[in-house]
């Protein structure tokens, strides 16, 4: 059966909608309230976590040790209103700006302080900070050198019609930024440098938007030398990484890749450009200081917190209200459907038990609330049949006992006041009379014991040839009476476990029942066989037939043929329905097919024993 309104999916959908209206309205209003100042806190923080991280990292780049960055760290401290502790990649302090009672360390730092592996969140750009110059560190006399060829190129560049600046770079090497004439826009050339050499950011200055380009002329160029120290440091980074090259069986990189002022300047292929990095650190590692880990949080605590706006958290009330007033309104119209098909079965069972047995539920609920009243009204409908038969039984029985009682009394008394004769004939009549109210009696015991399921049947095998030989035989004198003929037959004997008395009982009930229907001139036959594993006996007649509309009724019990109570045409009406509690007390079946006028045949369908006999009536199975 489809659940499609089953009441769990009902309320698994319900509870689905409200869930998902509530979640959803909760996390459209938490992002919108929220995320403007977690935006501006994360910004805020990342900005600032920048700053320190530069601040360190430039220390770093220009010291061999961090012995003195603890006046940095308390600076910036100061500055940014948060805790800086540096420690050692074994978590041992370097330097410290929060007190002794703040709070544990967390347990992952926020940045490895290294310059020769910056961070690219937290400083997007080279892998090696631009500040660790190492040997490229220029002296005295080449700073002079220089500065003073950058100021005459700048006299020049300025007599000639255009600007620049002067920039020194980290190594100390001065170079001159031309400042081109387009908006926003520049050009550089460094005094004795390649033509592109990455150098410090210097700070940007915008040209006014009605200047004009102007090219400066060549006697304005600075010549592209380098000085002794750094043609040394280049002589010793080109060593390592051919080093490197020759180990791993390429070739060395020529003499004119090292021609440069800076030394991230290395120019490799590549494939080549993992050992120029390397070569680069290895040069710097004497110049800089060794890692460290950075932690960077608030004091007295290592999380920040975020507040919501006085708007937001009103919003969010608001949007509660409202969900919570669709969540009761969703839940009250599902109960109420729900309720509603339960009243009228509480109703319906109230004014059954107060002994209206026609009480039903009318409801168009379906799912598991259907099924209840249906179930419902179809256990109505069997009390109030189950009543109507208990009180046609009562009726039934009380007119059975009647009869003969009135009959042994009316002759009893008769011959107590002297007007009949006790004589042998009124003797047998009596007895007759005694005998139909014994086994009148004797049906009803059997009817209780199979109402109380204490009809037991004892299987044993049985020669079913015989036993249909002994109800025809006890029945012969009768039809022979009637002008009948009764025939019994077993094809092949079938073998069957039955219990014979019961079986012979049941037989009984349906040959007695064929000869009272079967006029003069009649047969009724008794025909066994066997098909598959079932043994099928028949009882068949000629006679008047049942009609179509009776048929269901023929195993209710005091059901007779004729409407009438008289007792000359019908038995006491119990002899089918005890028939039917003995064939299923040996786990079998019957039923009945009847043509009015034709005749009526009773089937009785009951398991058969393994064929495993020898000889008719002993079985080696059992």
């Amino acid at each position: 059966m489809a659940r499609r309104h089953s009441l769990l999916a009902r309320l698994l959908a319900m509870s689905v909608v409200v869930a998902g209206c509530s979640i959803g309205a909760t996390a459209w209003l938490a992002a919108q309230s929220t995320s403007g100042a977690i935006n501006q806190e994360i910004g805020e923080s990342l900005a600032t976590d920048a700053t320190i991280y530069d601040a360190l990292l430039g220390y770093a780049a220009g010291h061999p040790q961090w012995s003195g960055v603890q006046e940095v760290v308390t600076e910036l401290s100061e500055r940014t209103g948060r805790r800086i502790t540096l420690t050692t990649q074994a978590r041992v302090p370097i330097a410290d700006s929060g007190d002794p009672q703040d709070t544990q360390l967390p347990r992952t730092p926020s940045a490895v302080v290294d310059p020769l592996a910056v961070d690219p969140v937290l400083k997007p750009g080279a892998a090696i900070d631009p500040r660790a110059v190492g040997p490229y560190q220029l002296t005295a006399a080449e700073r002079a050198k220089l500065a003073t060829e950058a100021q005459n190129q700048l006299g020049c560049l300025r007599r000639s019609g255009s600007d620049g600046r002067i920039v020194e770079l980290p190594n100390g090497r001065s170079t001159v930024e031309i400042i081109a004439a387009e908006p926003q826009q520049k050009r550089s050339r460094s005094a004795g440098a390649p033509a592109d050499p990455p150098r410090a950011v210097p700070a940007e200055v915008a040209a006014p938007e009605t200047s004009v380009p102007v090219t400066p002329p060549l006697d304005c160029r600075a010549p592209t030398t380098t000085t002794e120290t750094e043609r040394t440091a280049n002589a010793e980074l080109l060593e390592l990484a051919n080093a490197c090259l020759t180990r791993q069986g390429a070739d060395p990189l020529p003499t004119e890749a090292a021609e440069t002022t800076w030394p991230n300047g290395l120019r490799a292929a590549p494939e080549d450009q993992r050992c120029a990095d390397a070569a680069r650190r290895e040069q710097l590692g004497a110049y800089v200081s060794p890692a460290a880990q950075l932690f960077i949080t608030r004091p007295g605590t290592d999380q920040a917190a975020t507040d919501l706006s006085t708007v937001g958290i009103s919003r969010i009330a608001w949007t509660a209200l409202v969900v919570l007033v669709l969540t009761v309104g969703m839940t009250a119209l599902a109960a109420s459907r729900l309720v509603r098909p339960i009243d009228a079965i509480t109703a319906a069972a109230r004014r059954m038990g107060g002994g209206d047995r026609s009480a039903r539920v009318r409801t168009r609920a379906r799912g598991e609330i259907g099924e209840l009243a249906a179930a419902f009204n179809a256990m109505s409908e069997q009390v109030e049949r189950t009543e109507q038969q208990r009180k046609t039984m009562v009726s039934d029985i009380a007119h059975e006992l009647r009869t003969p009682l009135v009959n042994v009394r009316g002759w009893l008394e008769a011959a107590q006041d002297g007007v009949a004769t006790l004589d042998q004939p009124l003797v047998a009549s009596l007895l007759e009379e005694t005998l139909l109210l014994q086994h009148l009696i004797d049906d009803l015991q059997d009817l209780a014991l199979a109402d109380a399921g204490k009809l037991r049947a004892h299987l044993e095998p049985v020669h079913l040839g015989a036993i249909l030989e002994q109800v025809a035989a006890a029945h012969r004198g009768r039809a022979e009476a009637g002008g009948i003929e009764l025939r019994a037959s077993a094809e092949g004997d079938p073998d069957l476990a039955a219990d014979p008395t019961r079986l012979r009982q049941a037989l009984g009930n349906l040959v007695s029942n064929a000869l009272r229907h079967t006029p003069a001139g009649g047969l009724v036959e008794l025909r066994a066989r066997r098909a598959a594993d079932e043994v099928i006996i028949e009882v068949s007649d000629t006679g008047v037939g049942i009609p179509a509309e009776s048929l269901p009724h023929v195993f209710d019990r005091f059901w007779r043929a004729e409407k009438s109570r008289g007792r000359h045409g019908g038995g006491s009406g119990l002899g089918l329905a005890i028939t039917h509690h003995l064939v299923e007390a040996h786990g079998g079946s019957i039923e009945v097919r009847s043509t009015v006028g034709v005749g009526t045949t009773f089937t009785i369908r009951l398991p058969a024993m393994p064929s495993t006999v020898d000889s008719p009536g002993r079985a080696t199975g059992r």
